[in-house]
């Protein structure tokens, strides 16, 4: 259902592909940005993108769940960190790596950006996931 391509020719990314590719007939999940929040608004992590990334993960745990999918079926993701620094980059990929994200591995890009939506927030991620056909209706 799902082919992830690493291209030869290119500088080999670390654990994650350069395209998935997904068969006409699948249906697919486009998932808005997961934030920082708990189930009453508040921000978890202050000040933290490594907290406010488990957060992130957990909460886009739930989004999957809620469409019939789950980590191991992303396609893509984008991951915004407020942060010029590559280690905080770095920190916040690592948490991604562990989620089970990378299992199959996804494609993404990690973006260094200057702010985000909340007032306090320093990490979003949007994704794209398969809805496997044992979880449709």
């Amino acid at each position: 259902m799902i082919q992830r391509v690493t291209v030869p020719g290119l500088f080999p990314p670390p654990l994650y592909s350069h395209a998935s590719v997904v068969e006409a007939g699948t249906k697919l999940a486009f998932l808005a940005g997961s934030v920082p929040l708990d189930a009453e608004g508040k921000l978890i992590g202050e000040g933290d993108p490594v907290r406010q990334a488990e957060q992130v993960i957990a909460n886009l745990g739930e989004q999957l769940r809620a469409v019939g999918s789950d980590l191991a079926h992303v396609v893509a993701t984008d991951v915004y960190v407020v942060s010029g620094e590559t280690a905080v980059l770095s920190a916040v990929w690592d948490v991604v790596e562990a989620s089970g994200l990378s299992a199959g591995p996804h494609s993404s890009t990690l973006i260094g950006v200057a702010c985000l939506g909340y007032s306090g927030q320093l990490v979003e991620i949007t994704a794209t996931a398969v809805v496997p056909e044992e979880a449709r209706p």
